[in-house]
């Protein structure tokens, strides 16, 4: 079942972040920023256990980010991870947002779904806010890509 987060969901998927995180596989996130941002993430459950996350995050009037897409290793190549995709795809359609970026370590997958690569340099630095905040910047290894919504 997808759904939207709620309250009770911040703990376990902060916990999902940093877990992912830990393994090289995102960044992590923490647990006030989580809660800030609650309204922005898509949880899918399976018999009332969380199979897997992600987040629209609302930059601009014509930009969003997706972030901290994460399916649980038990749930993985079962197509989870495009139905979160998905559903903040059409979150971004709903609201007219034209744009949708993200940084990812897994570009061939966001590649299948619609994304195409860019240069960092040529995103918003609007974005950036968040970036001055991570331990890899400036030296950034994610690849960053955007996708245009059609309205």
């Amino acid at each position: 079942m997808l759904r939207r987060a709620s309250i009770e969901d911040i703990k376990k998927i902060h916990t999902i972040i940093n877990i992912a995180a830990s393994r090289g596989e995102m960044l992590p996130r923490p647990l006030g920023e989580l809660y800030d941002n609650m309204r922005d993430y898509f949880i899918y459950e399976e018999d009332k256990e969380i199979a897997g996350i992600c987040g629209l995050h609302i930059c601009w009037e014509d930009l969003a980010e997706i972030r901290s897409l994460c399916v649980i290793e038990d749930f993985r190549k079962r197509g989870i991870g495009r139905k979160l995709v998905e559903s903040c795809i059409d979150e971004a359609r709903n609201y007219k947002i034209e744009n949708i970026f993200l940084l990812t370590y897994q570009d061939e997958f966001f590649k299948k779904i619609g994304f195409v690569t860019v240069d960092k340099k040529t995103l918003p630095h609007k974005i950036w806010t968040d970036c001055i905040k991570c331990p890899k910047f400036p030296a950034c290894d994610e690849i960053a890509m955007i996708m245009k919504v059609r309205i």
